[in-house]
C-alpha cells in the first residue's frame, strides 16, 4: 500500500517537472527574453542571469556608451573627455586596451579561466526623451526600464524584456567585457590586434594560429568558448517613481562604488596568488620553507618576508619582500629556464611540477650559501635588519648594507645565475668569495664614497637607493666574481662606474667624477678595482 502511494508520488512530481520543463522551454525560445532571478540592496533592484560569452560581446556595451555619460565620451578610446563634471562626479578608471590581448588569450589558453559575473545597466531610448510618455507631468517615471514577468508568486523568478529596443552597458567588468569582446574577435577573424593603454595600435597583433602551435590547443573545441556562459547582474537606468536626474544620481552612485570597493592587489599580494608563473611558485616555496626566511615558532621572531608591498619601510624588521624574491628567482633561474617567460605578447603557463621542484631545489642551495654570508649570520646574534639596512644618515644610523635592499639582493641574483649557469661556474666557489668580500665590507655603506656601489645603487644627492643602477651592478658584480675576461667589456663597465660617479665642475663645466678616496678627479682617473681572489 505504501510502496503504491509512494509510487504515484512520483510519478506525479515527475509529470510536474516535466510540465514546469515544457512551460519554460516555451517562454525560454522566444526571442529577447533572459530567465532571471532577483535582487534587492539597499534602493538598487537586479536581475541575475547567465548568457554566453558570444551574446554578451555582441549585446553589451562600455558603461561610457551610456548616453547620460555620451556627451563626455570619446568613441575613439572608449574614455572620458576629461572636464569638472567627469573628474568630481564620475571618478571612473580609464580603459586600459594593452589588458585585451592578454584576457582574451587567458579565455583561450588556460583551462581553468573563470571570470566573475560582470554588472550591467538596462536603459532605452525612452530615457533621455523627457517628452515620452513614460515620464508624467511631475517628470517622474511611469514605469521601470527593466520589464520583469514573474513565473512565481514572490516574484522572485521570471523573464526579463531585453529586445531589440533595450540596451546594456556594463558599469562593472569593463576589461573583462573588452576581454570576452577580444576573444570572439580572435574566434571570428583569426587574429586580435595588440593596443596599448590609450587603444593606439602596437603594430603587433596574436593569431590563433600562434596560439594553437604555441600552446597545443584543439581548434575545434577553441570554437566552443563563444558558447561558454558567465553570470551577468542587470540594473535598471531608471525605476518606477524616479526622476531622471535621480535615476541618473543613482546609476552613477553605483558607477563610483563599484570603482572604489575594488581593491587593487598590490604586488606581493599578486605574486602571492599566481599559479601560472614558475618564478613566482618557487618564490612562494622558498618563502615558506627556506630556514633563512621562513617564519619560526619563537616569542621574539620577526617575519622576514613582506608579502603585500614591494617596498620595505625604514623601522621594518624584514630582511626583503615577495615581490623581491620572485625578481631573485627570476634572475638566478631564468638562464636554465628561459621559458618560464612568456613569449613577447604572449601569456604564461605553468611549469611542470618536475620542473618546479628543480627550480626550488637550486634556488634552496643559492640561499643556503647566502645565508653563510656574515652580513646574514648577524640576524642569528639577533642584530635587526634595519641597523644593516639604514643609511648613516637616516634616524638611528645604520650599516647600509646592501644585502638587506631588495635592490642589491636581485642584482646579486642576476649576477650569480649568469655565472652559474651560463658560465657554468662553481656555486661554492662564488660563495667563498662573496664571504670575504662581504668580510672586508664590500657591500656595507654603500652611502660613502668608499663603496664601489655608490652612484651607482646610492644616489648622493637624493641620499636614497635608486634602482636605476641595477643593471650596472649586476655588471660588476659579475666581473668582481669573475665573470669577465674581455678587455673592452672592462673598460665598458669602468666607464660607466665613472660616469655613475661623476659630478660636473661648476667652473669648467667639465665632467669629473669621485674616487674611492673621496677626492674629484678626472673620469679617465678612475680604476676598477681588481676582481676577487680568495686562496
Amino acid at each position: 500500500m505504501n510502496s503504491d502511494i509512494t509510487q504515484q508520488l512520483l510519478q506525479e512530481e515527475t509529470k510536474q517537472k516535466e510540465t514546469l520543463s515544457f512551460l519554460l522551454q516555451r517562454h525560454l525560445s522566444r526571442q529577447g527574453q533572459l530567465f532571471v532571478q532577483t535582487t534587492q540592496m539597499g534602493n538598487n533592484q537586479g536581475y541575475l542571469a547567465s548568457v554566453s560569452l558570444e551574446w554578451l560581446a555582441s549585446k553589451v556595451h562600455f558603461a561610457l556608451q551610456l548616453p547620460l555619460f555620451r556627451r563626455k565620451y570619446d568613441t575613439e578610446n572608449h574614455k572620458l573627455i576629461p572636464d569638472y563634471e567627469s573628474l568630481e562626479e564620475l571618478k571612473q578608471r580609464p580603459l586600459d586596451w594593452s589588458k585585451q590581448a592578454y584576457l582574451a588569450q587567458y579565455l583561450t589558453v588556460v583551462k581553468n579561466h573563470k571570470f566573475p559575473p560582470i554588472l550591467l545597466v538596462i536603459s532605452q531610448n525612452w530615457v533621455n526623451d523627457c517628452t515620452a510618455e513614460q515620464w508624467d507631468n511631475n517628470h517622474r517615471a511611469k514605469v521601470s526600464v527593466a520589464h520583469f514577468t514573474a513565473l512565481d508568486k514572490n516574484n522572485q523568478i521570471g523573464l526579463l524584456n531585453i529586445g531589440d529596443d533595450y540596451q546594456l552597458f556594463a558599469i562593472d567588468g569593463q576589461h573583462r567585457l573588452m576581454g570576452i569582446k577580444g576573444l570572439i574577435e580572435l574566434l571570428r577573424t583569426g587574429q586580435l590586434q595588440v593596443y596599448d593603454e590609450s587603444k593606439k595600435s602596437s603594430r603587433n597583433s596574436i593569431t590563433l594560429d600562434d596560439l594553437i602551435k604555441e600552446y597545443e590547443l584543439d581548434p575545434i573545441a577553441l570554437q566552443s568558448l563563444a558558447s561558454e556562459k558567465i553570470g551577468i547582474e542587470i540594473i535598471p537606468a531608471v525605476l518606477q517613481g524616479e526622476t531622471y536626474h535621480t535615476a541618473k544620481r543613482r546609476v552613477k552612485t553605483v558607477f563610483a562604488d563599484v570603482q572604489r570597493t575594488a581593491v587593487s592587489l598590490r604586488k606581493g599580494q599578486l605574486v602571492l596568488l599566481d599559479e601560472d608563473n614558475g618564478f613566482s611558485i618557487v618564490a612562494r616555496r622558498l618563502a615558506v620553507t627556506h630556514p633563512l626566511l621562513k617564519d619560526r615558532q619563537e616569542k621574539d621572531w620577526n617575519s622576514r618576508v613582506n608579502w603585500d608591498s614591494a617596498t620595505i619601510a625604514s623601522k621594518s624588521t624584514v630582511l626583503t619582500t615577495l615581490q623581491a624574491l620572485q625578481d631573485m628567482t627570476e634572475g638566478y633561474l631564468q638562464p636554465l629556464f628561459p621559458h618560464w617567460n612568456s613569449k613577447k605578447n604572449l601569456i604564461h603557463l605553468r611549469p611542470d611540477e618536475e620542473e618546479i621542484e628543480q627550480g626550488l631545489n637550486l634556488l634552496s642551495q643559492l640561499f643556503d650559501g647566502l645565508a653563510s654570508l656574515p652580513s646574514y649570520r648577524q640576524l642569528e646574534q639577533g642584530v635587526k635588519t634595519y641597523e644593516l639596512r639604514r643609511f648613516k644618515h637616516d634616524h638611528g644610523g645604520g650599516e647600509g648594507n646592501l644585502l638587506f635592499r631588495p635592490v642589491g639582493q636581485i642584482a646579486l641574483a642576476q649576477a650569480l645565475g649568469v655565472l652559474v649557469f651560463s658560465q657554468n661556474f662553481n656555486l661554492e666557489s662564488i660563495i667563498k668569495k662573496l664571504i670575504y668580500f662581504d668580510e672586508i665590507g664590500g657591500f656595507s655603506y654603500v652611502d660613502t664614497c668608499q663603496s664601489i656601489w655608490y652612484g651607482i645603487l646610492y644616489n648622493p644627492i637624493k641620499k636614497r637607493i635608486q634602482v636605476s643602477g641595477k643593471k650596472l651592478a649586476s655588471r660588476l658584480l659579475i666581473y668582481l666574481l669573475g665573470g669577465i675576461k674581455d678587455d673592452l667589456e672592462k673598460a665598458a663597465i669602468c666607464k660607466a662606474l665613472a660616469e655613475a660617479r661623476a659630478i660636473e665642475d661648476s667652473v669648467t663645466n667639465e665632467q669629473e667624477t669621485i674616487d674611492f678616496q673621496g677626492n674629484v678627479v678626472a673620469v679617465k682617473d678612475i680604476i676598477l678595482p681588481s676582481p676577487i681572489i680568495v686562496n
